[in-house]
């Protein structure tokens, strides 16, 4: 594959994941930026020893956790009120709240469901991950339990 075909293939993707990971647009097209950076620099290297899409989804998630690592020890400072952007109209409320509630889940549990909207294969996403399938199952249930009930609550 050609750099713009992974380019148009997998922007979507890797930007719903850094979405899901961090729940902020602007910072998420940030990281989504910076890893195809990343995947410009290393393409040379890649030698297909797994797929183009699990070796795109894993320096996303590097990239997202490296992100989340280095807000941790840089605090970001906050816009005055008067300054931030209108929120974007076109994300439906529910878009929103899922996000929400997935920036709320444990570093490893939001990869994982990130990865799991994206409908990569259980089997990708434990490679990924480092994990095995068996708990990226159990892993995914449960987040999905969770989920569901924040929901739920959220209607009430």
């Amino acid at each position: 594959m050609t750099f713009d075909e992974i380019y148009k293939n997998y922007w979507d993707k890797v930007f719903r994941i850094s979405m899901g990971y961090v729940n902020d647009h602007d910072w998420a097209k940030d990281i989504a930026q910076d890893t195809f950076v990343a995947i410009w620099n290393q393409l040379p290297k890649f030698r297909g020893e797994a797929a183009v899409g699990t070796w795109i989804f894993r320096i996303a998630t590097n990239n997202c956790l490296r992100q989340i690592e280095l807000k941790n020890r840089m605090p970001r400072a906050e816009f005055p009120e008067d300054m931030k952007e209108a929120i974007d109209t076109n994300i439906e409320l529910k878009v929103q709240f899922l996000y929400q509630c997935i920036a709320e889940l444990p570093e490893i549990d939001r990869l994982i469901i990130s990865l799991e909207l994206e409908n990569i294969k259980q089997a990708e996403i434990a490679k990924i991950i480092g994990l095995n399938e068996t708990n990226i199952r159990v892993k995914i249930h449960r987040i999905k339990e969770r989920l569901s009930k924040k929901f739920k609550n959220h209607e009430h």
